[in-house]
């Protein structure tokens, strides 16, 4: 077991295997990346209250401590929490990240990762395993995931570049979606909103049965799909190539563009 309370700029390298992280801040700025080698831990910033880091059997933990303010008060003195700090952990290992307002990234980690994040931005590069963001009011932006990704937001919009998951579902409620996958594999794709636009664009030799729904709002498509739908809704519907894999985006307010890349 080992403890460190941090209150002011300072590099950890931990002994010990870390067979999970788990980093809850207030305020500030995070960067996760799976290296190999043992974890370190660089903090650069620390602000008037001190960042906790615990390594106990196995677990990698850094965090602001207990809440001790009632809730209006801890959103106005929430600065005193700003920090910033950069995590290298194992790339098989798991992490949890929250951040109640401030910047998340995370890169490299191939097994499982979790962030949420209340206000703020989320960055994810070259996750592979099960990934799932969430984030409140903010974009989030995913590039080159495999695996398994969830993406949710209440206001912001959401980002998936260079895609090869297998599973992407993107969600959220005021914001547009754009979604680049970048293999023909058979894929399951869910992607919605409910007040923005959805742009889509996957390889001309995929194999996808395809959904579109614009409740109000109209859908264009570079493929050779069946057009229906009333004067105040349109729908798309169709099969690529041998349909293995499926593709279903909806929105209420807004437009879908389904797109093909070479």
């Amino acid at each position: 077991m080992a403890q460190w309370q941090v209150t002011d700029p300072q590099r950890i390298e931990v002994d010990g295997e870390v067979g999970r992280l788990e980093v809850s801040l207030v305020r500030g700025r995070v960067s996760v990346l799976g290296a190999p080698g043992p974890a370190r831990i660089e903090i650069s910033q620390v602000g008037r209250r001190p960042l906790h880091v615990e390594h106990v059997n196995g677990r990698l933990r850094i965090h602001h401590g207990a809440k001790r303010l009632p809730a209006v008060l801890w959103w106005v003195f929430s600065r005193r929490y700003r920090c910033d700090v950069t995590v290298a952990v194992p790339p098989e290992t798991p992490a949890d990240v929250t951040v109640v307002e401030g910047r998340a990234a995370v890169a490299g980690l191939l097994t499982k990762t979790d962030v949420d994040v209340t206000s703020g931005r989320v960055s994810l590069l070259g996750l592979a395993g099960t990934t799932r963001a969430k984030l409140v009011s903010g974009p989030v932006e995913a590039i080159g995931i495999a695996g398994d990704l969830t993406v949710e937001s209440v206001s912001g919009d959401l980002a998936v570049a260079q895609s090869g998951a297998d599973r992407v579902r993107a969600t959220t409620v005021s914001g547009t979606i754009t979604c680049d996958v970048d293999s023909s594999a058979p894929t399951e794709i869910r992607l919605s909103t409910v007040s923005g636009e959805i742009a889509v664009r996957v390889p001309a030799d995929s194999d996808l049965v395809v959904d579109l729904t614009a409740a109000s709002g109209s859908i264009t498509t570079a493929f050779a799909l069946d057009a229906s739908g009333r004067p105040w809704s349109s729908r798309v519907r169709g099969r690529l190539g041998a349909g293995t894999g499926s593709l279903r985006a909806d929105t209420t307010s807004g437009r879908i563009a389904l797109l093909a890349s070479e």
